[in-house]
């Protein structure tokens, strides 16, 4: 498969695979990659919050593998909800630095969906940083719509 580009570039898909991974088979690498979302996060906290999501059950982690390298991921959380049915709701969304804008994240996207089609889902949603205005083109440039706020009330402090 060939994804379009810009206007002239065409990108090979066909060393790319989505899998369905546990991510603590890969957590260095999961972690490295969740550190180029968050930044000012510590390591050791990300790692241990990543350990408490792959244990509860309604977690998945998505992963995108070009020549058999890890270079995206993604949680999942399946829930239920009166509006929209059964969700996928996609969390911590990220392709390497190094890789982005070369249509991985737009291949990524495609392939979760069909995925998620496959498996009696009837919507996808995530959240993104308001600040990252970039994210929010390219989720717009994949079919999503903005339908509310994201509202946030934390109990603890120490909590990230």
């Amino acid at each position: 498969m060939k994804i379009h580009i810009y206007n002239s570039e065409y990108v090979d898909m066909k060393d790319l695979e989505l899998k369905r991974i546990n991510s603590l088979d890969y957590q260095e690498r999961i972690i490295d990659l969740l550190l180029q979302l968050n930044d000012k996060q510590d390591r050791e906290k990300v790692k241990m919050l990543l350990t408490e999501m792959a244990q509860l059950p309604s977690y998945m982690c998505f992963a995108l593998f070009k020549n058999n390298m890890l270079i995206g991921v993604c949680s999942g959380w399946t829930t239920v909800r009166i509006y929209c049915g059964k969700q996928l709701e996609l969390d911590n969304v990220i392709i390497d630095s190094t890789t982005q804008s070369k249509g991985y994240g737009k291949y990524f996207m495609e392939a979760v969906k069909k995925w998620s089609l496959e498996n009696n889902y009837q919507s996808l949603s995530l959240n993104t940083y308001v600040e990252n205005s970039r994210s929010h083109k390219f989720y717009f440039n994949q079919g999503f719509e903005i339908l509310g706020f994201h509202f946030e009330n934390r109990l603890n402090s120490n909590i990230i």
